[in-house]
């Protein structure tokens, strides 16, 4: 066995060189999927240094200033032998190399980075000279870097980092030392030249790291996986005689899931098995009957440019879940090859049934292998429902159970982890993802997430079942506030879109069993997705507020505004929080002190900031109510109850006073029912209608609407049958409308404005609406839009508008924060919420 220069392996002659393996014909070029993650890296480096400069203008011209004044004091010599060398081993070095690659047959790579370096140069060249002389002053030459005497990039190196970036000199460190030492040299005299600003260096490197790899990434690079034949080969470096292979898994061009190999190894006259590891397999390897064959060893390839494979995901889910549920981001191939063998020997150690790792080596600088012995039989995914026997189930579990025992986290016990082999037992296999000493939480998820498998492959009963006759109903109870989706892996999501009630009929299974397990989901989350959406809507929301509160002269309106108006708008706000109060006391046919229920009300207006409109005052009022003693099912109903007949109301409202408006008030008539209205809602009907149509939307809303109104019907009859209930709720419900609307009108007559009480009804209805869609905290940014938007159109000014929109969110939105987080703080004091 011998090693090439650039770390490939060469079987020698007369070994295994002419061992015939059976694989499909591996592609010439592939798309790696770190190419394409270096790419997004570069131009979002790009972005920031753009960013950074353009708003730091002042910072960039003073750090150009002292670096001028720095190398004025350099010896002259000494810049002049420095720009002579740059000028020719910027070059110069970059084309060695490339003549190198071509003596060992790389011409690919080299033909693939000569593209890139022509795209760069056509780019900058395009950037210096026709842009920046297009738009003297513009764009590029003053905002970005601030200077006309400075190009935008530095058009003698670009193309030479495209180049390198391309050519790949991973492993080459002298080369690599040389290259870079030279466009370090190129930057440092365009500096002192005057030629590239630092901001521009940045932007060129940028630029041309993103050219190369995006470069590499469109046309593919070079194939660097080693063939099924070189895997074989470097068995004899394991002592083994491979006689024969075949690849067992179909190819899938950047899959994350590892290559296999069979392997059958040669034998001596006695009928063992030649050589390795201190005797080799010491006639120990059974000869398995697979699918594929008759094999001895099955061989895991793990592959460099895998470990990249699913590598944005994985930084999603690091960065979105807890760090005590996610492995490993990114681990080098090195750290991978250790970290499976070494869980190999643990679960192995620990006495859970698996196929003996019988070796590892590398292969070559791109890949690595791990040995297993051959295990004949088929995954839990390809046995027949028939065969799933309950003693199979039990014997999952105890090899689970000698995991736990160990303190092994598998992570990914999925149906493709479990092998089922001829003899009807079962092992656990995909050691990749698992970790040793492993957490509480770790091992609880392990749990949940093989409760779930089994589930999927047969039925909760028999899951919980078998589980509990091996772990014990103590062991099952830790794992019901983690059966959620976000615990679980991705394929195990995906097939939970087919049975959505799953996790649920598991966990009824459980507190069948023990019923004291019945607990909240555990918070495994840092954040979620719609916490993305609420920051990018308030920044949206931020740009839209900020310029209309700074174009205001807040002290002008101050003077100017009718203080017995604010008044009147407050008093308006104030008795918000009363009708708010009514509106759920109504709706609970248990009685509810109407005090305290007035100060839950206060606290739900601190929580508006932290959650969107529609989904706080929900989550209070519920927690409320079963801090009231009211049970969960029914605390869930009553606030559904009390929501579903607000929005009633608030649609039936919304459509008389747009009549009312339309007939009344000649000034509001954009605000009435028109023919365009009756046709968006027409459309926007037929849309609603098509959606309904896709049997996925149709189950996404069915579930949202089961959640939320649940028991909803069952809790109104119960309140029917109280007048003084009804009339409490429905009283409450009509006056909060009439509350708000009371204030916004005092906030548009505090400011000189005057509208007809028909349509201030309405641009409450309509804004309140569009508050209650949004995603932001309060409908912060909405709310302000809808509200201005429809002041102006029913004719007011643009400042009176504005200002009475102002005053109007500051009564009912910032001034009740701090009394609304002191009213929180007390009703947790005092265990009310």
């Amino acid at each position: 066995m011998t090693q090439t220069r650039d770390g490939a392996v060469r079987p020698r002659q007369g070994a295994a060189a002419g061992v015939p393996v059976d694989e499909p014909a591996q592609p010439d070029r592939i798309r790696r999927p770190s190419d394409a993650i270096r790419f997004a890296a570069s131009v979002v480096g790009l972005a920031v240094v753009m960013l950074l400069v353009s708003i730091a203008q002042q910072t960039t011209h003073g750090l150009q200033t002292d670096i001028a004044e720095g190398t004025a004091h350099a010896p002259r010599l000494l810049l002049t032998l420095a720009t002579l060398v740059s000028s020719f081993g910027v070059l110069a070095v970059p084309v060695a190399f490339a003549v190198e690659r071509l003596f060992h047959k790389d011409g690919t790579r080299v033909a693939i980075a000569l593209l890139a370096a022509v795209i760069a140069f056509g780019i900058t060249v395009g950037l210096d000279d026709l842009v920046v002389r297009a738009a003297p002053g513009g764009v590029l030459d003053s905002l970005i870097w601030g200077g006309t005497e400075t190009a935008p990039v530095h058009t003698d190196i670009a193309p030479v980092i495209a180049f390198v970036s391309a050519v790949g000199m991973a492993g080459r460190a002298r080369w690599q030392a040389a290259t870079w030492a030279m466009i370090g040299l190129a930057a440092l005299t365009g500096l002192t030249a005057s030629y590239a600003s630092v901001a521009a260096l940045a932007a060129t490197y940028a630029l041309g790291r993103a050219i190369g790899h995006g470069t590499l990434y469109a046309v593919g690079t070079p194939n660097p996986r080693p063939a099924g034949r070189t895997v074989v080969a470097s068995l004899e470096r394991l002592g083994l005689r491979p006689k024969r292979g075949a690849r067992l898994d179909e190819p899938a061009d950047g899959a994350e899931e590892p290559r296999r190999y069979g392997v059958v190894l040669a034998r001596d006259p006695a009928g063992e098995h030649g050589g390795g590891l201190g005797g080799g397999l010491g006639g120990r390897v059974p000869l398995g009957r697979g699918v594929h064959g008759d094999w001895d060893l099955e061989v895991r390839v793990l592959d460099r440019d895998q470990q990249t494979a699913g590598l944005l995901y994985r930084i999603w889910r690091m960065l979105r879940l807890r760090g005590a549920t996610t492995g490993r981001t990114l681990r080098s191939l090195r750290r991978s090859l250790e970290l499976e063998s070494l869980m190999a020997y643990a679960v192995d150690a620990a006495g859970a049934r698996t196929p003996r790792l019988a070796g590892t080596c590398e292969v070559g600088t791109e890949a690595a292998l791990l040995a297993y012995e051959h295990v004949p039989g088929r995954r839990l995914g390809d046995v027949p429902d028939e065969e799933i026997t309950d003693e199979l189930l039990t014997d999952v579990w105890r090899q689970f159970r000698s995991l736990q025992a160990g303190r092994l986290a598998h992570r990914r016990l999925q149906e493709e982890a479990v092998l089922v082999g001829e003899d009807g037992l079962a092992y656990i296999t995909d050691l990749r993802s698992g970790e040793t000493a492993a957490g509480d939480l770790a091992l609880r998820l392990d749990l949940a997430q093989l409760l779930t498998t089994l589930a999927l492959r047969t039925d909760p009963e028999r899951a919980v079942r078998t589980a509990a006759a091996v772990l014990g109903e103590e062991a099952l109870g830790s794992a019901v506030p983690l059966l959620q989706r976000v615990a679980l892996s991705r394929a195990t999501r995906t097939a939970l879109r087919h049975d959505r009630e799953l996790l649920t009929r598991i966990r009824e299974q459980i507190v069948r069993l023990k019923p004291e397990t019945e607990a909240p989901p555990a918070r495994l989350e840092r954040f979620r997705p719609r916490t993305i959406f609420s920051i990018v809507a308030l920044s949206v929301a931020a740009y839209i507020v900020i310029p209309q509160v700074a174009s205001l002269d807040l002290g002008h309106l101050a003077s100017t505004a009718s203080w017995h108006w604010v008044a009147a708008a407050l008093g308006g706000a104030a008795l918000t929080y009363v009708a708010a109060a009514m509106m759920l006391a109504g709706f609970v046919p248990e009685r509810l002190p109407m005090g305290r229920t007035v100060l839950v009300q206060l606290a739900a207006s601190f929580v508006k900031l932290v959650a969107p409109a529609a989904v706080g005052g929900v989550a209070v009022n519920t927690r409320y109510l079963q801090r009231s003693g009211v049970r969960p099912a029914l605390a869930v109903a009553s606030v559904g109850a009390s929501q579903l007949v607000g929005l009633v109301t608030h649609i039936l409202l919304l459509v008389l006073f747009g009549f009312l408006t339309g007939s009344t008030a000649k000034a509001t008539q954009d605000l009435a029912p028109s023919r365009t209205i009756v046709i968006a809602v027409l459309v926007l009907g037929l849309l609603a209608g098509l959606a309904m149509t896709v049997p996925r939307v149709r189950r996404v809303v069915t579930t949202r609407l089961r959640s939320m109104f649940s028991g909803v019907v069952p809790r109104l009859v119960d309140v029917l049958q109280s007048p003084r209930k009804l009339a409490t709720g429905m009283g409450g419900t009509l006056l909060l409308t009439l509350a708000f609307s009371l204030c916004l009108d005092a906030s548009v007559r505090a400011f000189g404005g005057s509208l007809p009480w028909t349509t201030v009804v309405l641009v409450f209805l309509t804004a309140n609406a569009v508050g209650s869609a949004a995603p932001t905290p309060g409908g912060l940014g909405a709310v302000e839009g809808a509200l201005t938007l429809a002041l102006t159109i029913s004719g007011l000014s643009a400042e009176t508008a504005t200002s009475a929109v102002l005053l109007y969110r500051l009564l009912t939105l910032w001034l009740p924060v701090l009394p609304g987080w002191g009213a929180f703080a007390y009703l947790q004091r005092k265990e009310a919420l």
